[in-house]
């Protein structure tokens, strides 16, 4: 009997969860610029480059010590493109309510960059920020990179898909928490 095909790739992330060992907290080499984003699926590390975008990762370091993703949901997620995550009311058109001054960098939008989401304006990015899931160059010089995920794609991949052009998600995934590692014990 041959296993349905959603079953068989459960069973197979299952598996492949059980070999892969996390990163321990005293396993990150800069715990201050390293995120632990839990998703019902698993932990995501990401790390943030202060370097490339330093205002960037302090605004972000800053709203997530107060809490603020914490149960955000993923709104707008597109199939081989990105999952966009950071509006407070789950829309799409909302944020923190700080702009930040645009910090372009000539790294590629390559999968597992995180990147912040914006308006027209090049300098409109809040609070929302998105993760590739495949390489999507077209973004590249466009919008502020600020991070990777280090460890944990295959649980960003598992987030729900929207549907349409717009990529507007029915039942959407929701971040469980998002902490600095350096807070974590």
């Amino acid at each position: 009997m041959r296993l349905p095909f959603l079953v068989r790739c459960l069973m197979a992330v299952t598996l492949i969860g059980l070999f892969a060992l996390p990163l321990r907290a005293a396993d990150i080499k800069d715990p201050e610029n390293t995120l632990l984003l839990d998703l019902e699926y698993g932990r995501v590390t990401i790390e943030m480059m202060p370097t490339v975008a330093p205002k960037h990762v302090a605004r972000i370091k800053d709203l997530v010590r107060q809490k603020f993703y914490d149960g955000h949901k993923f709104h707008r997620v597109i199939d081989g493109f990105m999952a966009q995550t950071g509006d407070p009311t789950g829309t799409g058109r909302s944020g923190s309510g700080k702009k930040l001054r645009a910090e372009f960098s000539n790294i590629p939008h390559s999968r597992g960059i995180v990147s912040m989401a914006r308006a027209r304006n090049p300098n409109s990015a809040d609070s929302q920020f998105f993760i590739v899931l495949e390489d999507s160059n077209h973004l590249d010089g466009k919008y502020t990179i600020w991070g990777k995920v280090l460890e944990g794609m295959e649980f960003v991949d598992m987030i729900r898909k929207g549907y349409g052009q717009g990529g507007t998600v029915r039942n959407p995934d929701i971040i469980v928490s998002l902490r600095v590692a350096a807070d974590v014990q």
